[in-house]
């Protein structure tokens, strides 16, 4: 697998999505990334949508709508996106015989 690369703005909406897959309404999504300007939102959004990461209740191109809709990580990739989030070193599991 290729690896994964978000700008701020991305991982930033991902976190506040959470990894769970779980449904967050619009107006949520705002409040949890307060900072964030609506149009980045949406555009940051967009992207994530194009890539399969996000999935989306309808077509954000309806902006006026955008408190109703509901957003989610895409569970196919979610362990992907945390590790590009935050990433681990790998350990090394072999264990050497003496």
């Amino acid at each position: 697998m290729s690896t994964i690369n978000l700008d701020g703005g991305e991982i930033s909406i991902i976190r506040a999505l959470g990894f769970a897959g779980t449904q967050v309404a619009g107006h949520e999504l705002k409040g949890k990334v307060g900072s964030m300007s609506e149009r980045d939102l949406i555009e940051c959004l967009k992207t994530l949508i194009a890539l399969g990461f996000v999935s989306s209740s309808a077509d954000l191109d309806r902006s006026e709508e955008f408190d109703k809709m509901t957003f989610a990580v895409n569970s196919g990739y979610s362990r992907d996106l945390r590790e590009a989030i935050d990433p681990q070193p790998k350990s090394n599991k072999r264990q050497r015989r003496v």
